[in-house]
């Protein structure tokens, strides 16, 4: 405290932030600074408690940080999603508290986070804070769920037809033009499609199957005229992209980048021949439950697709009745890896 004018001031320690007191009177202005003071040590002494009773249940929660968080929720998964996640938490958004110890950190500082980033930091930010909580290193939850903000997804578009047209044209290289007609043919994720091999093709069957990398889950579909006019393009032994399936998601997708800026294509990539799988899906009237088990049946995709609502002509009942081709389960599917014998779609 210090004196200046006649008036009472007040300077923090710390930051160094001078405040008046609004009096002339020493012994007032003497009240209110011991009152500031019993304020400041409260909040510390009561914090300083906090940590000797949390050390003598877990010796670690004083100094467990986020980044421990993250390296466990890194470690969770298949191989595809721990990488995803290793990709996502690496983010500069998580930077504020990436070395924050939980018991530290308060909603503000999560509300910092979310504020940097969008709705993929949304989502890994509430699935860390909910593993947090999940494995007992956070006391309570630092934000209730149904206070937690929501962020509403951008609507992600399908490459078009035309698009695709000018991509396979100007495409010099044979290989990456199948590739690019493989993803238009079949819908399949990027690194599913570059791993095909021609063993998960059967001619005889005219069906092509492959375990989706992400999910697990088995995709086979029907090989139309143009997929096989395709596949007959490709070798018949091996990987179907043999110089592809060398490169990184990453590669790939940059190259894909590049090709689509130069014809001046913009707001899509390679996932976007999902989207347009989806979206030729849901126009054409091709079944929703079949989407699905093309694309994966969770597929944000297919659900965007077909909640568009678009302008379809349903088919005559009669056409349908009678020739209704029942889906296997997930547990048939999985023993039913071999097509040899599977029933053929009616029609």
């Amino acid at each position: 405290m210090f004196k200046h004018g006649g008036i009472f001031y007040t300077q923090h320690n710390e930051t160094g932030k001078q405040a008046s007191l609004r009096t002339r009177d020493k012994r007032e202005a003497a009240r209110l600074l011991n009152a500031k003071n019993d304020a400041a040590q409260a909040p510390a002494l009561n914090r300083e408690l906090g940590r000797v009773f949390l050390s003598a249940i877990d010796p670690a929660a004083v100094s467990r940080s986020w980044n421990v968080v993250m390296e466990e929720f890194c470690g969770i998964g298949r191989e595809s999603t721990r990488e995803r996640r290793k990709r996502e938490v690496n983010s500069p958004a998580y930077a504020s508290i990436r070395n924050k110890p939980l018991v530290e950190t308060n909603a503000d500082d999560l509300l910092r986070v979310l504020k940097a980033g969008g709705a993929s930091v949304n989502h890994t930010l509430r699935s860390l804070h909910r593993l947090a909580c999940g494995m007992s290193w956070l006391p309570a939850p630092i934000i209730a769920v149904r206070l937690w903000p929501k962020t509403v997804k951008s609507v992600r578009r399908g490459i078009t037809a035309e698009e695709h047209a000018k991509i396979i044209a100007a495409e010099q290289n044979a290989e990456r033009r199948h590739y690019y007609q493989m993803l238009w043919e079949t819908g399949a994720a990027q690194t599913d499609a570059a791993n095909l091999t021609a063993e998960n093709v059967n001619h005889a069957a005219k069906t092509i199957q492959f375990d989706r990398l992400k999910t697990g889950s088995l995709a086979r579909l029907f090989i139309g005229a143009s997929l096989e006019s395709l596949l007959a393009k490709l070798p018949q032994t091996g990987l179907l992209f043999p110089n592809i399936a060398t490169t990184s998601a990453s590669d790939r997708a940059a190259e894909f980048y590049r090709r689509r800026k130069l014809l001046g294509i913009t707001g899509v990539s390679l996932h976007s021949y999902r989207y347009g799988w989806a979206e030729r899906a849901a126009t054409c009237g091709y079944p929703e439950r079949f989407a699905q088990f093309a694309l994966g049946q969770k597929s944000q995709a297919v659900h965007q697709a077909y909640a568009k609502g678009a302008v379809v002509t349903c088919p005559a009942m009669d056409d349908y009745e009678g020739k209704i081709v029942r889906l296997p389960d997930a547990q048939q599917a999985k023993e039913q890896r071999e097509p040899e014998g599977a029933e053929q779609l009616a029609g």
